[in-house]
């Protein structure tokens, strides 16, 4: 008798067909890449927001309008003048636009559209990824894909930064 090598025509499509359904598994882990990416640079867009609050912040105090509710500050980095709310930078889109270097055809910020579902008020800024629909009064958690920004309320508290990205 001869012994047979390699394999059978049944046993290569059991292989084939247990790979398809590992790849129909694994496969909607990998397809959400592009709004995880969104997120990400959200993140970023937020760090680079703290930083620059962080050094305006400093340039308040040298100048001693960090506990003033309403202050403005001149520096040869910024174009003109610079809006201050308890020494950080104003929830309004010109005083972000400011600090803020990102491009505008990949990033839009615009003075907030009031929005219960997301804590969003007019007096904030929400910045998103330009490829992202703008938000509505009615856009819902899920669907959201922005940064909102909003002014400190006291000497004691600094400005909030809140990420939604379930719509990325």
């Amino acid at each position: 008798m001869q012994k047979s090598k390699g394999f059978t025509l049944v046993e290569l499509v059991i292989v084939i067909v247990i790979l398809g359904i590992l790849a129909v598994t694994a496969a909607p882990k990998f397809l959400n890449l592009a709004g995880d990416a969104k997120e990400g640079t959200l993140t970023a867009v937020e760090a680079s927001l703290k930083s620059a609050n962080a050094v305006v912040y400093s340039k308040a105090v040298l100048a001693s309008k960090q506990k003033e509710a309403t202050a403005t500050i001149t520096d040869s980095t910024l174009s003109g003048s610079l809006n201050l709310v308890y020494g950080y930078v104003k929830a309004d889109k010109a005083d972000v636009d400011k600090v803020l270097d990102v491009s505008d055809s990949e990033f839009v910020s615009a003075q907030g559209v009031a929005n219960t579902a997301l804590s969003i008020t007019t007096a904030d800024v929400v910045i998103r990824p330009a490829s992202v629909s703008a938000q509505d009064g009615n856009t819902t958690v899920d669907n959201a894909c922005l940064l909102v920004y909003k002014s400190a309320a006291s000497t004691t508290t600094k400005p909030t930064y809140v990420i939604h990205g379930n719509g990325c």
